[in-house]
């Protein structure tokens, strides 16, 4: 039996590399929306970070996902995030 590559991306939060389904993709669509990309298939800027809360925060606060996306996030945005996070999590 063939083994199967398993996809590693970087965290742009703690600079780890992870399986990609341990990563929730952040986008920045062409008309400049933000959306947290669960299907990992949308257009546009992408960035990875951690399925963890903490992280998110961290994210927020050095606003590293706004420097990655090349626009501004507002808090919207980072709510819907987390909650995506918690769901991925089983933390609903």
């Amino acid at each position: 039996m063939k083994v199967r590559k398993i996809p590693m991306r970087t965290c742009v939060v703690t600079k780890e590399q992870l399986p990609k389904k341990d990563l929730l993709r952040i986008v920045r669509t062409p008309e400049g929306q933000v959306v947290a990309d669960e299907t990992s298939k949308l257009n546009g800027r992408g960035a990875y970070i951690k399925l963890d809360l903490e992280v998110l925060e961290k994210a927020q606060k050095s606003k590293i996902l706004e420097r990655r996306l090349e626009c501004s996030i507002d808090d919207a945005t980072y709510l819907e995030i987390e909650k995506i996070i918690k769901k991925k999590r089983g933390e609903v």
